[in-house]
């Protein structure tokens, strides 16, 4: 089966539940919404449809980044206890809110996206470990996206030893491990960016015969209209 969606309502939320299956939600990335706030939208969401979630920026990207000046979230003295997995109450404390949010929701899939100065140090591979061999699966199904300097056989290796799911851009590298393929589309090029009708039969062929659950989630500017126009491509 092929789900296909966008990361972010894109349109209004009626709009969105009668075109699409599957939402991966940003707004719990940046700063998390009031528990009341995610079980409204269960609510008003079809009994079929699914949330996914981007798991809080606090767990995967340190307090340098720009993300969180735009999230307008101000963390100094103990800045050195955010992001990058790091084994510390802060983390593990978002990581509990996160799933919070996701148990309102209904939702099975958090997914994890690394900024790219997250990279392949043995530091890096040990908080990545004890993060997810600590946190409660609660049969959620965990999503890593690497970005960076990571090769296949390190990805391979840590989603085999820790369940994780491989998540990747289709048209920038291939998935090498996971319960379910899930594919988010950045853009070739860019964030502005509409995907051609040739690209997007290209990705019809790519998910086509795939025995796992399939997702894709498309994270463009055009990510609405573009996203329309693929499911149709897999619904050939």
């Amino acid at each position: 089966m092929i789900k296909v969606g966008c990361c972010g309502w894109a349109k209004s939320q009626k709009e969105y539940f009668e075109n699409f299956p599957v939402i991966e939600l940003q707004q719990t990335f940046y700063k998390l919404p009031d528990l009341r706030t995610a079980q409204k939208w269960r609510k008003k969401a079809p009994k079929d449809f699914e949330f996914t979630l981007k798991a809080s920026q606090l767990i995967t990207h340190p307090p340098s980044s720009p993300t969180y000046k735009k999230a307008g979230l101000k963390i100094e003295e103990k800045k050195d206890r955010y992001g990058f997995f790091r084994p510390t109450e802060e983390v593990f404390r978002a990581f509990e809110e996160t799933s919070e949010i996701a148990k309102a929701l209904n939702a099975r899939i958090i997914v994890f996206q690394c900024p790219a100065s997250f990279k392949p140090s043995e530091e890096n591979k040990e908080n990545l470990r004890i993060f997810f061999q600590e946190i409660p699966r609660d049969d959620f199904i965990f999503v890593w996206e690497p970005r960076g300097d990571w090769n296949e056989e390190e990805i391979r290796s840590l989603c085999q030893e820790l369940n994780l799911s491989h998540c990747v851009d289709p048209f920038k590298g291939k998935s090498v491990w996971g319960e379910i393929l899930y594919l988010r589309l950045h853009g070739i090029g860019g964030y502005s960016y509409k995907y051609s009708d040739e690209e997007l039969q290209k990705l019809a062929e790519m998910v086509k015969g795939e025995e796992r659950m399939v997702y894709v989630m498309f994270n463009n500017t055009n990510m609405f209209e573009d996203a329309l126009r693929f499911s149709q491509y897999v619904a050939i």
